[in-house]
Order: structure tokens, then sequence, then C-alpha cells
């Protein structure tokens, strides 16, 4: 009996995002744990984090970066920029990597079944599409309240954090 290959996942993290829905849900995602869950019985291909980064770097945000590298992330950084508003005084700052996470996405379809895309972002609502439409299964993931319409329809599934919180929090060892 010939036993086909388990499906090859790759995750996209759109760090910018899930940083927001964990101040949100009030605790923390273990992307090791995160990892496990999504790659069940199936192969890992890679996994990518997007995220902004501060000019000098913010240590905690470095400690945090080398720690995803060693699970084996593959991680993307762009400098944060800053932009004076002033319809609203204030500073406003930003690192868009949703172009990046899109080419990484097409560039690597070949090597993957199944992405997870952790977003709730409806920018990536046509790239899902033509996505799915090359036979690639989409799994979006995201915390209510933070999920656009768009993505959550164009997805083959949705996954809510608060859903799987038991699979993916981040468990404090006691003191």
């Amino acid at each position: 009996m010939s036993r086909t290959r388990p499906d090859r996942v790759a995750i996209f993290v759109d760090g910018a995002n899930m940083f927001y829905a964990q101040r949100i849900l009030g605790w923390h995602l273990d992307f090791a744990r995160v990892i496990e869950y999504f790659t069940r019985d199936q192969e890992l291909y890679n996994a990518f984090y997007y995220t902004g980064v501060q000019v000098p770097p913010d240590l905690s945000q470095r400690d945090f970066l080398t720690a995803l590298r060693h699970l084996g992330f593959t991680v993307r950084e762009k400098v944060i920029k800053e932009t004076f508003d002033q319809a609203s005084s204030s500073t406003i700052r930003r690192a868009n990597l949703d172009i990046e996470i899109v080419i990484d996405m097409f560039n690597t379809a070949g090597r993957y079944d199944v992405a997870v895309l952790m977003s709730g972002d409806g920018d990536f609502e046509r790239a899902v599409e033509l996505l799915r439409s090359k036979g690639k299964e989409i799994i979006g993931v995201g915390t209510r309240g933070m999920i656009a319409a768009e993505l959550e329809n164009a997805c083959d599934r949705y996954v809510k954090l608060e859903d799987i919180r038991s699979e993916v929090e981040k468990v404090r060892p006691l003191a």
C-alpha cells in the first residue's frame, strides 16, 4: 500500500496584527506551540514572521526575534517610519509589510500545500483568492473584532485564537 506524503505547511505571521491581537486577548502566543498546532500530522515547509523594527533596536524585540529564529522562523524586518499627522497633531509609526507577505506566499507556493495566514487584514483578500485558485488551502488566523469580513470569507477556513487558546497560549512557568 502506498502512502501519500503529508501536506506541507507554510506559516505567515503578520507580526503587527498579532501584536495587537495579543494585546486585545490579554495573553501571549507561544510560537513553538503555534507551529505544533498547525503542523499536526503534516510537515512544516517554513514559518515566516514579518515585523517593523525601531532604530536603534528595542532590546526586548531583538530578543524576541532571536528566539523566533531559533524556532526556525524566517524573520523579515522593515525599519519603522515616522510621519507627522497634522490633522491629529500626532506622530504615526508604521512599517507595512503586507507586500513582503504576499511576495513570500507566491514565491514559495510551489513548496507548500497549506498556507496559514496569521492576520485579520482585509488587504490579503485578493492574494488569498489567487492562491486558492492555484489549489492552495488557506487557513486564516486572528481574533474576534480584528478580522476583516472579506479575508474571513476568502479563506478556506478561519481560526479564531480564542478558540485555540489552550493549544497556543504561552504558559508562564510557576515561580
